[in-house]
């Protein structure tokens, strides 16, 4: 497996690892077309699959896919700059995260980050099969939790849409030009032997 040719102009590891990673971006240009149920389901099913403390899976998604009632809901919650490029996706999903172990009812200080590992399963999942997945926290956190009806006990983390890609000349002037697959830190920046230092 080899780096896309999009991504490969932009991106280049400094390490060896799998292409998947570097493959894996966050286009905003979709098509409009739908995807079905079963699709978007196997996306969640790797999601599933993802590692967290005490196998607790702290992790929900509700979701809305376009066309229904659940859809106008989700989107309803965008800020506006998210529904200019999220208004041509396939589905829309809210990520939330149960705060407590369900054995034992106690705080889990890592619901968030397992969560986190759930989203990344998913992001993945939707590259491989060649959609378009692109998470976002550009919506009323606190809108969504009262129109959703999500329990205190269950933090809003983020939400992410999905669809079929489409070029870049989909999109508003201003989105186009910043559609392209992002660089990321050296590796030097962010990794420390020992304890913290600034980089």
């Amino acid at each position: 497996m080899q780096p896309n040719p999009e991504v490969a102009g932009h991106r280049k590891a400094e390490h060896d690892i799998s292409p998947i990673f570097l493959n894996r971006w966050s286009p905003s240009a979709m098509t409009s077309g739908e995807i079905s149920e079963k699709q978007l389901m196997s996306l969640l099913e790797a999601g599933r699959w993802a590692p967290s403390s005490y196998n607790n899976q702290p992790w929900r998604f509700i979701y809305g896919l376009r066309g229904t009632p659940a859809w106008d809901l989700l989107f309803g919650l965008l800020g506006d700059y998210n529904r200019k490029w999220a208004a041509n996706a396939s589905a829309l999903v809210m990520v939330i995260s149960k705060k407590t172990f369900d054995f034992n009812g106690k705080p889990s200080k890592t619901h968030s980050f397992d969560t986190g590992a759930a989203w990344m399963s998913i992001a993945l999942e939707a590259s491989i099969r060649g959609f378009a997945a692109h998470g976002m926290e550009g919506f009323d956190y606190d809108k969504a939790r009262t129109e959703l009806g999500i329990p205190n006990d269950y933090d809003v983390e983020a939400m992410f849409a999905v669809g079929i890609r489409a070029p870049r000349e989909n999109l508003p002037p201003d989105l186009a030009k910043r559609e392209t697959p992002s660089g990321r830190k050296p590796l030097k920046e962010i990794v420390m032997e020992g304890r913290f230092r600034e980089k």
